[in-house]
């Protein structure tokens, strides 16, 4: 499948991005703009059946913000999700992540991109069932090139943040669904990202789990000024949000 890409900049990705999220002579309470998507179209095509999954969707998330995105089944949430973050590709437009455009980089690039200043939490939480709380935390910083000494210092710290410290040794059956989705997000921050990805990150979860987890990315958001986009269809997660984007047939029809 084709794809589209347009180019704003010449510079190469990594003189270009800005570690903290700001730009130089921001005060500590402005915000700037982490994320600029601009008329994204993704189609998936089955032979001679099209769906049009995202119709010239525009977005931009603040640094700091944590988003929801909410819409019906099949509305496009979890497609624009991926193609913000690099992890799928879109057939037009043009998304920017820190002041690179994701055209900028190529496959290797955005790999490593994804690895250093993104963090991501599935429904599905996705950790190894063999190994510890510490150890699934620390696999990323391991497979990127940290010493181990050093990833594991930072996937303690990571576990402490989200109340999990005691629990660093047990393996994920030993752990409740919210302390399993609690890892995940340690997981997610252990490399202390610009942002982090979630979808449906309460989705396997009862109401007291769901609660816990909730309470503790509002913590992050709030205390550390972490930036969230959730995608979800529960309304309780989305009350939580600084900003609600909802979608319907591909498109974004009500933002803010």
């Amino acid at each position: 499948m084709s794809q589209t890409w347009t180019h704003t900049s010449p510079a190469e990705p990594e003189e270009q991005v800005v570690e903290s999220g700001q730009t130089d002579g921001e005060g500590p309470g402005e915000r700037t703009p982490i994320v600029v998507a601009e008329q994204i179209h993704k189609t998936f095509r089955n032979g001679e059946i099209e769906v049009h999954a995202l119709r010239g969707v525009d977005l931009t998330i603040q640094t700091g913000e944590m988003v929801a995105i909410m819409g019906p089944s099949g509305c496009g949430k979890t497609t624009l999700l991926n193609t913000l973050s690099g992890l799928d590709s879109f057939d037009g437009g043009e998304v920017t992540i820190e002041g690179t455009s994701l055209a900028d980089m190529n496959d290797r690039r955005r790999t490593d991109y994804r690895a250093r200043r993104m963090g991501f939490v599935f429904q599905s939480f996705n950790l190894l069932p063999v190994i510890s709380a510490v150890e699934n935390v620390e696999m990323p910083l391991l497979v990127s090139g940290v010493r181990p000494a050093q990833a594991r210092k930072q996937a303690l710290e990571s576990l402490e943040s989200v109340g999990l410290g005691d629990r660093a040794s047990h393996r994920p059956m030993q752990l409740s669904g919210g302390q399993i989705q609690r890892v995940t997000i340690a997981r997610a921050l252990v490399n202390r990202p610009a942002l982090v990805w979630a979808d449906e990150p309460t989705g396997n979860l009862d109401v007291g789990s769901s609660t816990d987890v909730l309470a503790l990315m509002q913590r992050l958001n709030k205390e550390q000024g972490q930036t969230f986009v959730i995608v979800t269809h529960d309304p309780q997660v989305a009350a939580l949000c600084e900003r609600i984007v909802r979608m319907k047939d591909g498109e974004i029809v009500e933002n803010g």
